[in-house]
């Protein structure tokens, strides 16, 4: 159902002048407006009843102390309705689940099927990272850009993911760690046990210069990097430095039996990648 004061139909679908005018339920809201009319709209999603919501506009904490405003509104909106909320400042939800097929997002094409959920805290990686899985021919369960995370956060969205049969693998970027003993927790009961699912990780604003970059891209605190890889060891989160190494890592662990012990073979047909193999090998653990 479009919705758009002014338009009365969009793609030769009818729209509505507001989301009171609908007259079936509505699950769930993809908000688009100007960053200083969100909350308008938002409030009137709370009197239609809407119970999800994504805000993929951008506007909000990381533009400064009026986008901070408008943000509190917005979460305050959310928790006094019992909103759930993706956004801020973000490229939306991807589910390719064939018996849902939704692509709640501004990505112009739906990604393949796959065993690989991925969370991510930047909109415009988001859209790198669809290109990048595209020419690969990689495929995702589930695909989520939370941007500024005024609701649901990656912590939120890991204990999803554990609970989903259709994801092996959990691929995160994130620019901040706000709740860091939280990720712990979560984290843990991921990765370890029975059944249990690896994450990977990528944690940008390593050096001062990017954890200003990241200031101004998501609003958001980047902290000590020493601090990040502390809470990554504790939480069984496996760090990666880049997109190649996320991927290959991502494909091997959805796709390949992880073997059976530490014991090793490299058989090779020269010396030089051979010693460089045993290097690798042994710098692991191998």
């Amino acid at each position: 159902y479009p919705v758009a004061p002014g338009k009365s139909y969009i793609e030769g679908v009818k729209a509505y002048r507001y989301v009171l005018d609908i007259p079936d339920v509505i699950d769930l809201a993809i908000v688009v407006f100007p960053a200083n009319v969100c909350d308008r709209a938002l409030a009137q999603c709370a009197e239609k009843g809407v119970k999800a919501a994504i805000i993929i506009s951008a506007g909000f904490r990381e533009v400064g102390p009026a986008g901070v405003e408008r943000e509190r509104k917005v979460k305050d909106i959310c928790a006094e309705h019992g909103i759930a909320l993706i956004g801020p400042n973000c490229l939306g939800v991807i589910n390719t689940d064939p018996a849902v097929a939704l692509n709640a997002s501004f990505a112009r094409k739906m990604p393949a099927e796959g065993r690989i959920g991925f969370l991510s805290q930047s909109g415009a990686l988001c859209t790198a990272v669809l290109d990048y899985a595209r020419d690969k021919a990689i495929g995702f369960s589930k695909f989520v850009s939370f941007g500024n995370k005024a609701g649901i956060t990656e912590i939120d969205l890991i204990h999803y993911l554990r609970a989903d049969p259709r994801t092996d693998v959990i691929l995160l970027y994130l620019e901040e760690l706000r709740n860091g003993r939280g990720l712990i927790e979560a984290a843990r009961k991921v990765t370890r046990g029975p059944g249990g699912k690896p994450i990977l990780a990528i944690k940008s604003g390593r050096t001062p210069q990017g954890a200003n970059a990241a200031a101004s891209h998501t609003g958001s605190l980047a902290g000590q990097d020493a601090i990040c890889d502390a809470v990554f060891r504790q939480a069984g989160i496996i760090r990666v430095n880049n997109m190649d190494e996320l991927f290959n890592s991502a494909i091997m662990l959805a796709y390949q039996p992880m073997p059976a012990g530490n014991r090793l073979a490299i058989v090779t047909n020269a010396g030089g990648p051979g010693v460089m193999a045993t290097d690798s090998a042994v710098s692991v653990g191998l």
